[in-house]
């Protein structure tokens, strides 16, 4: 990417890099580890008690509360990641609680720890792209500024 030309690549890696760095690293990074220990079966484990169901465009999502096996910890109104199918309001479901910000992760499994990951990963590669073009842009405009008009012979 020697030159940057056209007002969409302008806008791409002007705008729209940092914005997706921002939102990969802000909503995949903080929950991170939480989606790769409930994947790896760590965490408290507990029973998620449905209260309701919020449905999106695109996707649906059960909302309720989370009661550690051991009685010990208690979480109100969380999101229960990778939920079975089939649950409805006041159905249980066995879930582990790992510090995730907005829920717990059902113990059947799910591709939740994936998309975090690859949320996290593209805001990686945003951020990293962004400062390498960032960096380059300043070096270059600093070597034309420090280069030196070629001498002109007058007639």
């Amino acid at each position: 990417m020697d030159k940057i030309n056209g007002w969409r690549t302008k806008v791409f890696v002007w705008i729209g890099l940092p914005v997706i760095a921002l939102i990969g690293l802000m909503l995949g990074a903080t929950d991170l580890v939480p989606a790769w220990q409930a994947k790896g079966g760590s965490g408290t484990a507990g029973t998620f008690t449905v209260v309701n169901e919020e449905c999106g465009r695109r996707n649906c999502e059960w909302h309720g509360d989370f009661v550690a096996t051991d009685g010990g910890a208690r979480r109100a109104d969380v999101i229960l990641y990778d939920a079975p199918d089939g649950l409805v309001a006041g159905d249980t479901a066995p879930a582990r609680d790992t510090g995730a910000r907005k829920g717990v992760f059902s113990t059947t499994g799910g591709s939740t720890w994936l998309l975090v990951t690859g949320l996290t990963l593209a805001g990686v590669v945003a951020a990293v792209a962004w400062v390498v073009i960032v960096v380059r842009t300043v070096r270059r405009r600093r070597q034309a500024a420090e280069t030196p008009a070629p001498f002109a012979p007058s007639h």
